[in-house]
């Protein structure tokens, strides 16, 4: 896929976001009926409505290709091409009527990502970027901050109960002592702020596939690093940490027990 075919797409991709987005708002702030799923995670009639607008414009303009969703699982290919969709990252915060929740489109070429979206319907912003091309918000170009020194950093997470859960807090904990700041500014919206400079760490212990795939284009083409907590990058999920790029190698050495650097 050349830069012309993946700029195409990425356009595809950033206007399917928006009209998913779109979608999902007419049922924000209005109490919308929530079903419980197997794996003790929300969803709503906007999840799946999102998600079957996403599918049946993707299986209209690209017939041959797959297509992996949150909440309609998989349906297989016959090109090298595998969409990864999201239709409402953080439902917790879209049930509460917080407006921190995305939709999340990705685009797997030859098992790569190549291209991710995250738009923010309810704060009318949408961050994009595909393999060379860069990474962009509303229209501007985006990095990183430059932030070299971990005590300066800004460190952004979902949750601390899932820390304990899944056996990182001492981890988290040892990261909110080396940074200069923690906020909860959670989900996808904190990949978001990464890739547009406002923090330089973000950590999650636990991610599925559809929660990472738009996540690792979009921080790497920004500058910065998207990673397991063991430093390996991937987009296949189990769990994540991102970084501005120049605190990559100080943040993996306090999440695997290092000191701080000083």
């Amino acid at each position: 896929m050349d830069a012309k075919q993946l700029q195409d797409v990425l356009d595809f991709a950033v206007e399917s976001a928006q009209l998913a987005g779109a979608y999902t708002l007419g049922y924000f702030n209005a109490a919308p009926p929530t079903e419980i799923k197997s794996d003790d995670s929300p969803v709503t009639v906007a999840d799946r409505g999102a998600e079957e607008r996403l599918r049946a414009r993707i299986e209209a303009a690209f017939p041959g290709h797959g297509i992996l969703g949150e909440e309609f699982g998989e349906k297989s290919g016959v090109d090298p091409a595998r969409w990864i969709l999201d239709p409402i990252d953080g439902t917790q915060s879209f049930i509460s009527g917080v407006p921190l929740y995305s939709v999340l489109v990705g685009l797997e070429w030859r098992g790569e990502m190549v291209l991710g979206v995250i738009h923010l319907p309810a704060l009318h912003e949408t961050i994009y970027a595909a393999r060379g091309l860069g990474c962009w918000c509303n229209g501007r170009r985006a990095w990183t901050s430059e932030v070299a020194e971990l005590s300066q950093a800004r460190f952004a997470y979902t949750g601390v109960r899932g820390m304990r859960a899944h056996g990182r807090v001492e981890a988290f904990e040892r990261l909110i002592a080396a940074c200069r700041i923690d906020r909860g500014w959670s989900d996808a919206y904190a990949y978001a702020l990464l890739a547009t400079g406002r923090v330089e760490v973000v950590a999650d212990p636990k991610m599925a596939i559809w929660d990472c795939a738009a996540l690792l284009p979009i921080v790497r083409e920004a500058g910065g690093t998207f990673t397991d907590w063991n430093g390996k990058t991937t987009h296949t999920g189990g769990d994540a940490i991102a970084t501005n790029g120049p605190l990559f190698e100080q943040v993996m050495h306090v999440v695997q027990g290092g000191e701080p650097p000083r």
